[in-house]
């Protein structure tokens, strides 16, 4: 699909307000095509004034610019990030990609309301984001049909890069905060902020050239360590240092105490992207490191080693279901509902102590399905578990150790 056949048609289109929304959107409607622009409110720390995300859009040329609210849902599926530990390749949150399908949801809950079939958004070739909004889409409204500008070679023709892209924008009097002097991009959201592109895609730029949005680098947080505790009820925290609060508070409550101190902020990742290249970049989830490290905590105490493999694998997996654009399939579901069974247990309370982008234990209390006990693994005492007792595990062990010495697959050094 290419833009001359959209001529005279409606739109809707992702807008977030950024350099690529804008342009895309004025290069549209100067073909003859009307753009509604859908913003969603996902608590984007970087342009939290929305009324002028809205207005910048209808500058930019949509004929329409609405704003809807998806934080509470945002906050929902961030939980279950955390409750799945679904981190991409150990390192990556994957904050953008679960945003990706809530606004793809909410926007097509909208063209539902509206009669509108074709959804637009600003994704480049290179990326995952242009997966995600496909096969969401196809998943959810199979039906409609998805045009990506970065797929079409008029608008490929027009802009080889952001410098184009600004040059077009001051050119037509669209209004974008972007400049010469800013060229790396910057997708956020509330569970975290993505930094990439331009000057970042060299290696020879450090981490710490960017400017966190969040909070502080780690070099430049208090020389001071503080408590955070969080209360969770069946994966869910309810209360953060003693107050209550919602999901959506949860993470702004992280977000403030965790990016002050550093944690979560300049996260350095090279990862694979599902179309085959590699990619880099410098990641801020300070919320989302400092509450997934907590439950982490908690999970130690609750998964024996039996549950621990089978939890492992269900977080692996699901990490590259979300990263690579399955997050409505059926093996995501099913990955969803089997982690379902573990975070039914995981209820207690969890003190941590932040400290210049570290997060360290101090106490775990209240924890009903806790399998850590005191007296079992004491070395002081023997408590419930008698070391006596091991004579015997070690006894039938060492048959087998000793037929493998015996029949010389053992190699000696």
């Amino acid at each position: 699909m290419n833009a001359s056949e959209l001529k005279g048609q409606t739109i809707a289109f992702a807008g977030s307000g950024g350099l690529d929304s804008c342009t895309i959107t004025r290069w549209l409607a100067n073909q003859g095509v009307r753009v509604v622009s859908m913003t969603i409110d996902l608590g984007q720390p970087d342009d939290p004034d929305l009324e002028k995300v809205r207005q910048r859009m209808l500058g930019a040329g949509a004929a329409e610019a609405l704003v809807i609210d998806g934080r509470d849902r945002l906050a929902r599926e961030g939980l279950r990030v955390i409750q799945s530990q679904a981190r991409y390749e150990g390192g990556y949150w994957n904050t953008t990609g679960i945003a990706r399908y809530v606004t793809t949801a909410l926007i097509l809950e909208e063209m539902r309301r509206r009669g509108i079939r074709i959804i637009s958004h600003g994704a480049t070739g290179r990326g995952n984001d242009q997966v995600r909004f496909q096969l969401a889409t196809h998943m959810l409204e199979p039906g409609f049909e998805c045009y990506a500008p970065w797929r079409d070679e008029q608008f490929l023709r027009a802009f080889g890069g952001r410098k184009e892209m600004i040059d077009f924008c001051q050119a037509n009097g669209v209004p974008i905060r972007h400049t010469h002097q800013k060229p790396y991009s910057t997708d956020a959201n509330f569970l975290g902020l993505t930094h990439e592109a331009g000057q970042l895609e060299s290696l020879e730029v450090g981490a710490w050239e960017i400017e966190p949005e969040f909070g502080a680098r780690p070099d430049r947080a208090p020389d001071k360590v503080e408590e955070f505790e969080v209360r969770f009820e069946k994966g869910v925290p309810t209360r953060i240092n003693g107050q209550a609060v919602t999901r959506v508070e949860a993470f702004q409550r992280a977000n403030q105490i965790g990016g002050r101190n550093g944690v979560g902020i300049c996260l350095h990742v090279v990862e694979n992207r599902f179309v085959g290249i590699k990619s880099r970049g410098v990641y801020e989830a300070p919320g989302m490191e400092l509450l997934g490290k907590c439950y982490e905590y908690l999970l130690q105490l609750l998964l024996d080693r039996r549950a621990r493999k089978v939890f492992q694998r269900l977080s692996e997996t699901l990490a590259e279901q979300i990263y690579q654009g399955f997050w409505f399939d059926p093996a995501s579901e099913a990955i969803r509902d089997a982690v379902a069974r573990f975070t039914a247990l995981a209820t207690g309370t969890i003190r941590v102590g932040c400290y210049k982008g570290n997060v360290v234990f101090l106490k775990a209390v209240d924890c009903p399905h806790s399998i850590y006990s005191e007296s079992a693994a004491s070395m002081e005492k023997v408590g419930e578990f008698n070391h006596a007792d091991s004579e015997g595990f070690l006894h039938v062990l060492g048959v087998s150790a000793r037929i493998l010495a015996k029949s010389g697959q053992i190699v000696k050094e």
